[in-house]
């Protein structure tokens, strides 16, 4: 008997179920989808843009996350248009322009009106009496581990006795494991469209880069989660 739990013996079972996922959805998108095509149309696109791409992103992806849009499509397309690297890099100053604006703003402009919002959440209650005993590493944990929708968190931590700097701080970090993850996600159709350019093994070392981002980013979330459950006892 190796004393190992059920859970834990059949998780290497659950990677390779997305290790096969992945290769096949990439098959069938390349057996069924004109992506050469597509892709090459993307890239002229992009091109013609220049440097006002990247900067036209960054102030979209900041005044969604200002005005309560979901950033997991933008998130996505980053790893579409940019690929990983400069897409990562994209999303994460876009996203922290934005959560930082609606932290001031919950801050000094708009007390009352997400004070009433967030008023009725118990999550947040939890978490605000958290944050006045542990600041920042509150902020960080609820990045890894979101139990709250993130675009009305960065006005609540407004609200909050977190300092600024903190916040920002713990923002951004918090924010690179699922922001890489997605991106890369993201990133899957790129490879596709440039699959034609690219030899098998380069595929492969692709695609598996991806399934190492998504267990780092499951074991960090879960880490996370089981902190912030210690530290606010939310969910018990």
């Amino acid at each position: 008997m190796t004393g190992e739990s059920p859970s834990k013996k059949s998780l290497p079972w659950k990677w390779g179920l997305i290790a096969a996922l992945v290769v096949g959805v990439f098959a069938a998108i390349n057996r069924f989808v004109p992506v050469q095509e597509l892709w090459d149309n993307i890239s002229v696109w992009i091109q013609t843009l220049g440097a006002w791409g990247p900067i036209s992103f960054i102030g979209i992806y900041a005044l969604a996350t200002v005005i309560f849009i979901p950033g997991s499509a933008l998130t996505l397309g980053a790893g579409l248009l940019f690929g990983v690297g400069w897409g990562s890099l994209w999303v994460i100053v876009g996203s922290n322009i934005g959560a930082n604006l609606a932290f001031l703003i919950g801050r000094y402009l708009a007390r009352d009106a997400i004070s009433r919002k967030t008023a009725e959440n118990p999550n947040f209650r939890a978490i605000d009496e958290a944050v006045g005993k542990e600041g920042w590493k509150i902020v960080g944990l609820t990045r890894l581990a979101p139990v709250f929708p993130f675009n009305l968190l960065n006005y609540g931590f407004g609200l909050t006795g977190v300092k600024w700097v903190h916040y920002a701080i713990a923002t951004l970090i918090g924010m690179l494991p699922g922001t890489v993850m997605y991106v890369y996600l993201g990133s899957l159709g790129r490879l596709v469209g440039e699959s034609a350019r690219k030899s098998p093994a380069e595929i492969v070392l692709y695609v598996l880069g991806f399934i190492a981002a998504v267990v780092v980013t499951v074991l960090v979330t879960r880490i996370a989660k089981k902190a912030l459950r210690n530290q606010t006892n939310l969910g018990s």
